[in-house]
């Protein structure tokens, strides 16, 4: 039978939509990829900076990792290495390790009586009223959800954040849709499907910004908080999960697992794209914990480093913006994690089920800068 050849096309977006990242590959065979298809998956990736690798149903976690280690293949460990097994961890209740592949998580929504050899697992989708400072009222919550929490992926203390992250859809709910609510006081909404993932583009929230900001954001840099998903667990988020609410609920650091202050990340506010020389506005938002300025000068109050950052991220996650992947089970997304944030949505009834698979790599170097240095 002869080999087709790798198809690529833009991904579709509603009417009206302004996003203009994304693309779809078909006829990939990811358990026996060439050099020269995956050196097209690559240089789409860093084009596109979302990368929906079409049916993907038979796809193993051995050549998902193999895949995901193959962008940086001097990786080792997961992104978030030992992150998961921290009880106090904002992450620990989300994914579950698959014991053959154990750099692959499973996530998702629903009882699984076995998968890749977990037995018996209860997966509980993440759900904004267990993280966020406000909730939709609870005779709405099939109907409406919201952005659970903006991030890229990334441990954000110790080990660097990964290059890029594939999640695979396994088994995907099908026919409701919900509004996504922003409950700012904007009346922004979006349709989306049930379980939907949402990105925006690092690189368009950049271009957003006034001429005075981006020279700010490229001169400035981002002190991440030891042990950051530990540190935030008391503290609720934003309506838009952009971030956190200040109300001074964050752990004490004499709270947290020991610190090496060597291993705490300062990072800049923009990513350099390492194939297009673009920049990225790139920040965990929810991680923050103080701004180094660029004159030196280290912005701590904690508000007032949060209310900066919300304000030049903002206006990127406006609805147009906003690609809001409707699954299709087989379709293996990869997405530059260097170059967008991302979102979970969505509120599941206990019963209704969803089972994905998520693999990413803590960088085996540091992020570029838009100075061309790694940090």
């Amino acid at each position: 039978m002869a080999i087709k050849a790798l198809e690529v096309k833009p991904l579709a977006v509603p009417a009206g939509s302004k996003v203009n990242f994304g693309a779809a590959i078909y006829n990939c065979d990811v358990e026996n990829l060439s050099d020269e298809d995956f050196e097209t998956i690559r240089t789409t990736l860093y084009n596109s900076h979302v990368v929906i690798l079409k049916n993907q149903e038979k796809l193993s976690p051995k050549a998902q990792y193999e895949l995901t280690k193959r962008f940086d293949p001097a990786a080792e460990n997961y992104g978030h290495g030992k992150t998961l097994d921290a009880k106090r961890s904002v992450l620990h209740p989300d994914l579950k390790t698959i014991p053959h592949q154990p750099q692959v998580q499973v996530i998702g929504n629903g009882p699984f009586e076995e998968y890749e050899g977990l037995k018996d697992i209860k997966l509980v989708h993440p759900h904004h009223k267990k993280f966020h400072k406000t909730c939709v009222p609870d005779e709405e919550d099939l109907n409406f959800t919201r952005f659970f929490r903006w991030h890229m992926d990334a441990a954000l203390y110790a080990l660097n954040p990964p290059k890029v992250t594939s999640l695979l859809a396994v088994q995907v709910p099908q026919g409701r849709r919900q509004t996504l609510r922003y409950d700012d006081g904007t009346g922004d909404e979006l349709d989306v499907s049930l379980g939907t993932t949402a990105f925006v583009s690092g690189q368009k929230m950049y271009d957003l910004l006034s001429e005075e900001d981006k020279e700010f954001v490229r001169n400035a840099k981002v002190e991440y908080a030891p042990h950051p998903y530990i540190w935030m667990s008391p503290s609720k988020s934003r309506s838009t999960g952009l971030g956190m609410i200040s109300e001074g609920l964050e752990l004490p650091l004499s709270d947290l697992p020991p610190i090496d202050e060597s291993q705490i990340k300062i990072l800049p506010m923009c990513f350099k794209n390492p194939l297009t020389g673009n920049l990225a506005l790139q920040i965990h938002p929810s991680a923050v914990k103080a701004i180094h300025l660029p004159n030196g000068e280290v912005m701590t109050d904690l508000q007032e480093v949060r209310e900066l950052v919300y304000r030049l991220q903002r206006p990127g996650i406006a609805p147009a913006l906003v690609y809001a992947h409707d699954w299709e089970q087989g379709d293996c997304a990869l997405f530059n994690n260097q170059g967008v944030i991302h979102s979970v949505c969505g509120a599941f009834a206990p019963e209704e089920q969803r089972l994905f698979r998520q693999c990413n790599m803590a960088s085996s170097e540091g992020v570029m800068g838009p100075d061309g240095k790694l940090y």
